[in-house]
């Protein structure tokens, strides 16, 4: 326990005696300073007994009440005051003595033949002995935390020693944010708390940390694994010196404890890998398929495949994308990871835990006797995952806008140029252009496009038959309108048009 104010008017050879401020002997020493300075606070850190003698101090109403505001400001611990024959004062300041029991500030008076210096070894030999059993009491439990995580209990052995020996609540969850172990608090309860810190310190991997103040209490999360994120250790409450020196200890022994599951769980990857070939395979039965997927514990009937392109070291990050997703079944080919997931997993925030910024293909959602061509389909997306710089879908695939987005901005921007060029000139107010859009949209059809834009349907058609005389294209001709048609989606994905630039230019000149 830390030293306090008690503690030190205890010490029988310093023979202190408290005047006043009794309410705050609990107040925690961390050292002695003497002064005569009358305005200290500038000068303390906090937590110091200050001893004076009194030889500048006004002990009228005024100068009592400011130097004992001083110290409530400095944060000082306690006030020794030494008087008696020979100093300067020979009692305590009836008014010094009121103030200081006012806040709660402690007032002790040292007698005459008992020097400062005497206080103030006492007070470090006092800390000296407190930090060595601490020390002792640390080293101490860091034996039984090792001694728990070598024995058989493992992790829950781990756990119950840490919350025994410090008194603070502890969780593990794996990097998919699953309970692993708690003890002294519900495990579940607390990751749910901690939901929002862990998404944070997951995207610094295994360089942060996080807490925070909840109602639950002080929160702490630090990162598990050696060389990859494993999971991530939640406290509850770690105020005390002696958990404080032992996070780093524990840290550690569960990082240790994480991997030497990751290797133990080597042979069943391997076991999964091995049955995603078979249900890749191309002569699969439906019913092959259906038990396939129960063996690996997955019970949906619609499945589709995911491949993400690996940095470096695949068979790391299929072990993490295989902990993500219900089965597990993932392999590697190559430099591409190559799984299965169940149609309703949310796909998009598995890539963003666990593979951000990687080239990533999403297949359709088929029947599990047809996972071959959902492969297909998500390895042949990630070309296009690649220059996107995001993952891409089989929904997106036959997307006129994905075609274009893959293309040079510029050359877009020259394309859509050159076909609406007339109608830029022509049609400032945009009228030509939206009603060529919603025209397009709807088929062609004169009613649904009249009833859209709010026009009768002849006012449709003239202008329908402007554009086609200003920009040579024809509205029976397929090939026109599609040139048209492309030309404006070019514009929507490439950003703001030529049209609303002239508009721009126009609207700053006038």
């Amino acid at each position: 326990m830390p030293l306090t104010v008690r503690d030190l008017l205890a010490i029988p050879s310093l023979r202190l005696r408290l005047v006043a401020g009794g309410s705050g002997l609990g107040r925690v020493v961390e050292a002695a300073h003497a002064t005569e300075n009358t305005r200290p606070a500038t000068w303390l850190e906090g937590a110091e007994v200050i001893m004076t003698n009194g030889l500048l101090l006004s002990v009228d109403e005024a100068g009592c009440a400011a130097y004992v505001k001083e110290l409530g400001t400095g944060k000082a611990a306690a006030l020794i005051l030494g008087v008696g024959p020979g100093l300067p004062l020979q009692t305590v300041p009836e008014t010094l003595s009121r103030h200081a029991e006012h806040i709660g500030m402690p007032l002790l008076t040292a007698p005459s033949n008992v020097s400062f210096a005497s206080i103030t070894k006492a007070v470090f030999v006092a800390r000296a002995s407190e930090e060595r059993r601490l020390l002792e009491r640390t080293l101490r439990t860091q034996r039984r935390l090792s001694s728990a995580a070598a024995s058989g209990d493992g992790l829950a052995g781990l756990l119950s020693s840490w919350f025994q020996a410090v008194n603070s609540g502890v969780a593990v969850c794996d990097s998919s944010g699953r309970l692993l172990g708690s003890a002294g608090t519900d495990g579940q309860e607390l990751l749910t708390h901690a939901a929002t810190v862990i998404e944070t310190v997951a995207l610094h991997g295994l360089r942060g940390s996080g807490g925070a103040d909840l109602p639950c209490g002080r929160l702490v999360v630090q990162p598990l694994g050696t060389t990859r994120l494993r999971g991530f250790l939640v406290l509850l409450d770690t105020g005390s010196p002696e958990a404080r020196l032992l996070v780093s200890v524990l840290v550690s022994l569960l990082s240790v404890e994480l991997e030497r599951r990751h290797l133990a769980d080597e042979p069943q990857r391997r076991r999964r890998a091995a049955l995603l070939a078979r249900l890749f395979h191309p002569d699969i039965t439906a019913d092959r398929a259906r038990a396939l997927l129960r063996s690996a514990d997955v019970a949906s009937s619609s499945i589709r495949a995911l491949t993400v392109q690996a940095a470096g070291a695949p068979a790391e990050l299929a072990a993490d994308l295989a902990l993500a997703v219900p089965g597990g079944l993932a392999r590697v080919t190559g430099d591409t990871v190559e799984m299965i997931v169940p149609e309703e997993s949310d796909t998009t925030a598995v890539l963003r835990r666990f593979a951000p910024g990687l080239p990533a293909g999403i297949g359709p959602a088929v029947a599990p006797q047809h996972a071959a061509l959902s492969l297909r389909q998500a390895i042949a997306l990630l070309s296009s995952s690649t220059e996107l710089g995001r993952p891409v879908s089989a929904s997106e695939a036959g997307s006129i806008r994905l075609l274009l987005s893959l293309g040079s901005p510029a050359t877009l921007a020259a394309f859509a140029d050159t076909v609406l060029a007339p109608l830029d000139a022509a049609d400032p107010g945009g009228e030509l252009t939206e009603t060529l859009r919603v025209w397009l949209e709807t088929n062609g059809s004169w009613a649904e496009a009249s009833s859209l834009l709010g026009l009768h349907r002849h006012t449709v058609q003239n202008r329908i038959e402007k554009v086609a005389r200003l920009t040579g294209r024809q509205q029976d001709r397929a090939e026109d309108r599609v040139d048209l048609w492309l030309a404006l989606t070019a514009r929507a994905v490439g950003g703001p048009s030529h049209q609303q630039k002239y508009r721009s230019g126009a609207s700053s000149k006038g």
